[in-house]
């Protein structure tokens, strides 16, 4: 499998010899997910951390009521797992799921918490890439309480341009926090004017 999208991913933060680099592909494992296959279901333990080459992964929970709500898209280039669930080994409350035929390359809890004592430039990774998801997460949490619906779905247009042609309206009304039918009446509305 070509590597090449990963290695790129993290040299924009740290940059690897080539002893660095092949410790961290001796550790890679790669999967593919077929389109609504689950990567991690809740109530399992999330021990993994992946990343997309391929397709696109999308964790959500479920509320009593069976609806779902999507808390992340992951297109090729980007990191998704149940952040909690990994790093307390406590049952994950989110399902990942394949949006469409996917391919990612894991790397298990251990083998990573292993690099990282190996290579510290995987810590100063970690931390940026760490940091960078709180920042997102919590301009989302404003966005969700400050903004009306078309200033959430624009966000959502910029952070995932990629994805918005692709995605069905029920998942991208979902992670803006709307129903798909005002979804699409605000859209209809909007082409309109």
């Amino acid at each position: 499998m070509d590597n090449s999208l990963l290695l790129n991913s993290i040299a924009k933060y740290v940059t690897l010899d080539e002893q660095e680099e092949q410790q961290l592909l001796s550790i890679l494992h790669y999967k593919k997910a077929k389109r609504k296959q689950f990567v991690l279901e809740e109530g399992d333990i999330s021990s993994k951390i992946i990343f997309v080459t391929n397709g696109c992964l999308r964790s959500y929970a479920v509320d009593k009521n069976g609806t779902e709500h999507v808390l992340q898209f992951a297109p090729a280039g980007w990191w998704i797992t149940d952040m909690r669930s990994y790093i307390t080994s406590e049952p994950a409350r989110l399902n990942i799921d394949a949006i469409d035929d996917s391919e990612y390359i894991f790397i298990t809890k251990n083998d990573f918490e292993e690099l990282n004592l190996k290579v510290p430039k995987f810590e100063r990774f970690n931390r940026i890439i760490g940091q960078n998801a709180i920042a997102t997460y919590q301009h989302r949490q404003i966005d969700n309480a400050i903004f009306a619906a078309m200033e959430r779905y624009a966000n959502f247009c910029q952070l995932y341009p990629s994805l918005i042609k692709s995605l069905p309206q029920k998942q991208v009304a979902s992670y803006i926090g709307v129903t798909p039918e005002f979804l699409s009446k605000m859209l209809n509305t909007q082409i309109v004017k």
